[in-house]
């Protein structure tokens, strides 16, 4: 926000880098000229060059990478309440790209501990788990980590299915009326962040998610990995 300062030159600093990425002379994920060479481009110090860039990184406008510089954010394709309950797939094809999958594995696990206390009071004695990539215009944008009763949705059927909540629907009659959801940010994950082609600086959204039928019958676990330049979450909340 400009009334974070009152220096004049920092902000027409900020006004005109803010033009340069809207007009498209700077992509995302560009790097910005060094503090230096912008204090020469605008006729300004380098302390105005400072501030201004202090500000565009509290709005999320660019983001630093210590020793490597300065670059333009990725703009969020989807920015969506938390609160809001829909499938990755319905995710990505409201923010106007046309999702994909690409399949990681799928295999039958036995239950954890965590695993029995997250579907009790069911007994269950093995999952099918799902593990893909989710694409968004051919871009890795989401790893899911899917689990759910083999005997609802076996190996074979799991695997072929884009929505696992619309094949819980069409061949285990089960509905999906809400989920109780934690989300995280995390760092640089060894195996999934290459997937992704994450900087070793990019954070990740971790959204943890156990699916209820309008009947409270758990039926499915989800370990969302999102890109977090891509992907953004609100919660709405409310005075009682």
């Amino acid at each position: 926000m400009l009334s974070n300062t009152n220096n004049g030159s920092s902000t027409l600093v900020l006004n005109q880098i803010k033009s340069l990425i809207e007009e498209g002379h700077y992509k995302e994920k560009e790097k910005l000229p060094s503090e230096y060479e912008l204090a020469q481009q605008f006729g300004v110090s380098k302390k105005d060059v400072k501030e201004a860039l202090t500000i565009l990184e509290r709005e999320n406008i660019i983001i630093r990478r210590p020793g490597v510089g300065v670059f333009v954010h990725s703009k969020p394709i989807l920015s969506s309440g938390i609160e809001q309950l829909g499938s990755v797939t319905e995710m990505i094809r409201q923010s106007g790209k046309k999702p994909g999958v690409q399949y990681i594995s799928a295999e039958l696990t036995a239950p954890t501990d965590e695993d029995r206390k997250r579907f009790a009071p069911l007994e269950i004695d093995t999952f099918a788990q799902l593990e893909r990539l989710r694409t968004a215009d051919g871009d890795p944008v989401v790893y899911c980590i899917d689990r759910v009763d083999h005997r609802l949705l076996p190996l074979e059927l799991i695997h072929s299915q884009e929505s696992i909540f619309a094949a819980l629907k069409a061949y285990a009659k089960k509905d999906i009326d809400y989920a109780v959801a934690y989300i995280e940010p995390i760092g640089y994950h060894e195996r999934i962040s290459p997937l992704l082609h994450c900087e070793p600086d990019q954070a990740l959204l971790l959204l943890r998610q156990m699916h209820y039928t309008k009947d409270n019958e758990p039926v499915l676990y989800s370990a969302n990995f999102f890109r977090a330049d891509v992907f953004s979450f609100y919660v709405l909340r409310k005075r009682k």
